[in-house]
């Protein structure tokens, strides 16, 4: 299962999906970012269906959060949902988000760390100073889910639940390593590599997750996990053109699962395997099971990029937000 063979993709492609995970989610609260549209719009209205005492959907754009706001309630009846503006290629835009959690937010059950975008043909900078794409990513949902992760703590302790932080990915991760690359990502600087090339951020993803859950070490009822969706219709890919355009649409037509489908994979990695909680800790899921990821990954010399990718990362994070130290001291092991 340490390889991702046509085989394997195909045959998880066409395998009949199973219904959505469901559980009662009453006094809780769930953050979906990207939630306005997509994968995330799905797993939201999920979520919606579970009655969640508080359903929070991030967006870019304040219009179409509030249009996702009026499609969930139409869809579910469920009034509660909020969206709140998150920018993922601003930094300023996470901790003002980080800011408005403190003073509104309360307990945190639920962080599914879902937006993010496709790789385009050139290469732009954020206002940060980072390749967008990879601040979009991989960077800025760290710092996000970092910046959130002490009220999911205290959620745990107070509440005695086991909350989680789903990261997701995708099966690209399998084949982002061979010699060249990992002769790439060995060079000093391995965030501006990794920033370079769009597939890498699937690998960012997994080194994060993985670090962060082994750091979790004093709070073992926080669970991090990451999760592929499967290869689905989305909005996700709209600004894909030319021949990649082409190859998307005979793909989508042969082996794409529907958007909601794939919302169902992101709902099962949020409260899915009730009693296996230690095996989903840190863990890759795909098709609602914990699956072994890339060989690469598993291998010493994965485990030693994983080592150098969080912490480089952790000083960018430590830079772009002074609550950063705070947090990684007091919360985390090293």
């Amino acid at each position: 299962m340490g390889q991702l063979t046509l085989w394997r993709f195909f045959s998880e492609q066409r395998q009949t999906i199973k219904p959505v995970e469901k559980v009662d989610l009453t006094g809780k609260t769930v953050i979906v970012t990207g939630g306005n549209g997509g994968l995330g719009f799905e797993a939201a209205k999920h979520f919606a269906t579970m009655n969640p005492a508080r359903l929070i959907i991030t967006s870019r754009s304040e219009e179409k959060g509030n249009a996702a706001l009026s499609k969930i309630s139409q869809d579910t009846g469920y009034t509660k949902a909020e969206a709140w503006p998150l920018d993922l290629s601003r930094f300023a835009s996470v901790r003002e988000f980080a800011d408005r959690f403190e003073r509104e937010g309360g307990r945190l059950d639920i962080l599914v760390e879902n937006a993010g975008m496709i790789g385009t043909p050139s290469y732009e900078k954020t206002e940060d100073g980072y390749a967008v794409i990879f601040q979009t990513n991989a960077i800025a949902p760290s710092l996000h889910t970092l910046l959130l992760l002490p009220y999911m703590i205290k959620t745990a302790e107070e509440y005695k639940t086991k909350p989680r932080i789903v990261l997701v990915s995708s099966d690209v991760h399998y084949r982002a390593m061979n010699s060249k690359s990992r002769e790439f990502v060995s060079q000093p600087n391995m965030i501006d590599a990794l920033s370079s090339v769009d597939y890498y951020n699937n690998v960012s993803q997994r080194f994060f997750m993985r670090a962060l859950q082994a750091r979790l070490a004093n709070h073992p009822s926080i669970i991090v996990d990451a999760v592929n969706p499967g290869y689905c219709y989305s909005g996700f890919r709209s600004n894909l053109t030319g021949i990649r355009a082409f190859l998307d649409y005979l793909m989508e037509s042969l082996l794409a699962m529907t958007t909601e489908e794939g919302g169902r994979q992101l709902v099962w990695a949020a409260v899915g395997g009730a009693g296996s909680e230690e095996k989903i800790k840190g863990g890759y899921i795909s098709f609602g099971e914990v699956v072994e990821p890339s060989d690469f990954s598993l291998s010493k010399e994965g485990q030693d990029l994983e080592e150098k990718y969080w912490n480089q990362q952790l000083e960018i994070l430590k830079g772009a937000d002074p609550r950063i130290k705070k947090i990684v001291d007091q919360y985390l092991q090293n």
